[in-house]
């Protein structure tokens, strides 16, 4: 057998990738970009973008694996159509981005890879590679229109005219050289459209192309691991992992093509939207038996908490009021300080301190009483 770029994206369709594409291990043309973006600090707490070691892996694949010679990209669809949009925009629900409602895509895909690395070692005899799901110190969508994948849009997503941009990426490094390779896509399709940069809440887009990631929902839900910048706690919805706006209003979407990939798709209702109040009393054990083989099983019970504290602040119902009061004892700082965020934006100020004084008798941290003392501007 002749081991080609075909003879892969075949195996890959068989393994159940959607897409493929094979290029020289070259780097990224975005590359300046990407310097430019670490630069003016809109990576925001995510010193591992910007860490020199990091910054030098992704200037020079070689540096991740000296006799790399090929990457072998691919992408997996994961949309489904299994939850009605009148549940997901429930204020009394917290939303969950689409790509996290099923099993954790690392795990899924990364298992699938090595199985492609293995069957192309079996043709070609012996091979060097290293696999990467979305973990390692690579510009993997500017990487994959170089392969023909896609197209990055004015929202830096990486869309595929015949699949719109609802599909994972992964990567193989090879130190195998080839005699053809896929040819890059156009750099954008976007055209005069600006539907994403309107649509997003947060004004996360500075410019077309430019995502500032510290006013990014996703950022903040899920990469910001401390105090959400109040300012822009109102604008996050009932989102608490993750967003799809960008994506949803982009008019590429009308090609999505709706995966059957049944580890995707979420056991229940509530596994994409669950319910306020249930996140608001959620133990640590609870935590773990709802979400411990999912993406959010990253972000630990203390910050998929503050995030439904945001949510029911913006919910904006009195219901929420008991459980968010029994969070002022919660033992983060991190929850009791969102709690009296929300708490503050149901009742008003004034109501909030009524509530609140007999509950926050002895608290010593600083964030949690400077919430306190920023009731006033909520």
């Amino acid at each position: 057998m002749t081991l080609n770029r075909q003879a892969i994206r075949e195996k890959a369709r068989e393994l159940g990738f959607n897409i493929a594409g094979l290029i020289h291990a070259e780097p990224a043309p975005t590359l300046q970009h990407y310097f430019a973006w670490i630069e003016a600090e809109m990576h925001g707490k995510m010193g591992y973008m910007a860490r020199p070691d990091r910054q030098a892996r992704r200037a020079d694949l070689r540096v991740i694996m000296p006799d790399v010679r090929s990457m072998l990209l691919v992408g997996c669809d994961y949309r489904v159509d299994a939850v009605p949009e009148s549940t997901l925009s429930d204020p009394a629900r917290g939303r969950i981005a689409s790509y996290a409602w099923g099993a954790d895509y690392h795990d899924v895909i990364a298992e699938r890879l090595e199985a492609l690395a293995d069957w192309i070692q079996a043709q070609a005899g012996e091979l060097h590679h290293r696999v990467y799901v979305d973990t390692g110190a690579i510009l993997e969508r500017a990487h994959a229109q170089q392969a023909g994948m896609g197209f990055i849009g004015k929202n830096t997503m990486l869309i595929n005219r015949r699949r719109g941009s609802y599909f994972f990426l992964g990567e193989i490094l090879l130190n195998l050289e080839f005699d053809d390779y896929d040819t890059p896509e156009k750099p954008s399709l976007c055209g005069t459209c600006t539907r994403c940069l309107v649509a997003c809440p947060t004004d996360a887009f500075p410019r077309p192309y430019v995502l500032d990631a510290r006013r990014c929902i996703s950022y903040l839900t899920i990469e910001n691991k401390g105090v959400i910048q109040r300012d822009l706690r109102r604008l996050m919805g009932n989102w608490i992992f993750g967003c799809d706006v960008c994506q949803d209003v982009c008019p590429w979407t009308r090609f999505t093509v709706t995966s059957d990939e049944p580890a995707f798709r979420p056991p229940h209702v509530d596994r994409a939207a669950p319910r306020l109040l249930d996140l608001l009393r959620m133990d640590d054990a609870g935590f773990k038996a709802r979400f411990s083989d999912t993406p959010l099983a990253r972000l630990k019970r203390p910050r998929l908490v503050r995030n439904a504290c945001v949510a029911a602040g913006n919910w904006g119902d009195p219901a929420a009021l008991p459980a968010l009061l029994d969070l002022l004892r919660d033992p983060s700082d991190l929850v009791r300080g969102h709690a009296i965020w929300a708490i503050g934006r149901i009742t008003g100020a004034e109501r909030a301190r009524g509530l609140i004084d007999p509950r926050i008798q002895g608290e010593t941290d600083a964030g949690v009483l400077d919430e306190y003392a920023a009731l006033d501007t909520i």
